[in-house]
């Protein structure tokens, strides 16, 4: 049985909450890079050098990437030998945000009640947490905090499955228009299908922060990928909604086995920060 420290948890998601929000992941800065190069139109290339610039100044001067510094979703995957020890695993993970919003003075935006009281949390906890149980002696972090200036945009959609592949790609082209400008484009968009009610919606944004560039297993849903990020990229919505070919860096889509008499649909809409950082213990 291995032992891991409520402390160390703690310590390593404060260090992920300011990492995630300073620093614009490679994979992300790479295809920025790449559609900057390719843009023709420019505003929207002016646009793009704008985002570029401000990572590397958020970088360079360890501040925050957007003004939102958002609320976090973590994911942890803990191998069933793995024992947690000196308190509780949940409490520790609420810490070590507390701390790191803290520490790295990103703004606090959680309230404690969503409708009446509003009062903010001054903590920016809770966090969203959700819990994979594997096998072995594994104990991985992931710490995708998200502004809602973007997750607004987000939406979900119980399709019937003779809506098809039609079905699908209508709604997912529906929901990048609606999002239009709101979303801060260039976006990156996952996609969720499958599951249930509330399974797809985790599909989608777990969609969202998969490495740039990297492939559906499955060459049909890769196609799809490909296919339907070219069409969103032809809309014409550009950086910021300037207009121009970049409306979004990616689209992800992650699958998973459903009902015979459904099949949810979830679009996780996501600015061009898509801020993530993981870290295995």
């Amino acid at each position: 049985m291995r032992e891991i420290n409520c402390q160390l948890i703690t310590t390593t998601i404060k260090d992920m909450c300011i990492q995630a929000n300073c620093h614009l992941p490679s994979d992300l800065q790479q295809r920025i890079t790449a559609f900057h190069q390719a843009e023709d139109y420019s505003l929207a290339k002016d646009t793009l050098q704008v985002l570029i610039d401000n990572a590397t100044l958020a970088k360079e001067k360890r501040m925050p990437i957007c003004q939102d510094t958002g609320m976090v979703t973590i994911y942890i995957t803990i191998g069933q030998e793995v024992h947690i020890v000196g308190g509780s695993l949940e409490q520790a993970i609420q810490q070590g945000v507390r701390e790191g919003y803290e520490e790295g003075y990103l703004r606090k935006s959680i309230v404690s009640d969503p409708v009446f009281d509003r009062k903010n949390t001054f903590d920016n906890t809770p966090a969203v947490i959700h819990y994979t149980l594997v096998e072995g002696e594994r104990f991985d972090i992931q710490v995708v905090p998200k502004g809602f200036g973007s997750e607004n945009m987000s939406q979900v959609k119980m399709c019937k499955p003779s809506d098809g592949i039609e079905g699908i790609q209508a709604f997912v082209y529906d929901v990048v228009k609606s999002a239009g400008p709101n979303a801060c484009p260039p976006m990156v968009i996952g996609v969720g299908i499958g599951g249930t009610f509330d399974k797809v919606t985790q599909l989608a944004k777990k969609a969202m922060i998969r490495t740039i560039g990297s492939n559906h297993p499955d060459e049909r849903y890769a196609l799809l990928e490909k296919q339907w990020l070219e069409a969103i990229n032809g809309m014409g919505i550009g950086p910021a909604g300037y207009g121009g070919k970049t409306t979004a860096l990616a689209l992800h889509i992650e699958t998973f086995p459903t009902h015979i008499a459904g099949m949810p649909v979830a679009v996780s809409i996501c600015c061009h920060v898509a801020r993530h950082t993981e870290v295995s213990l």
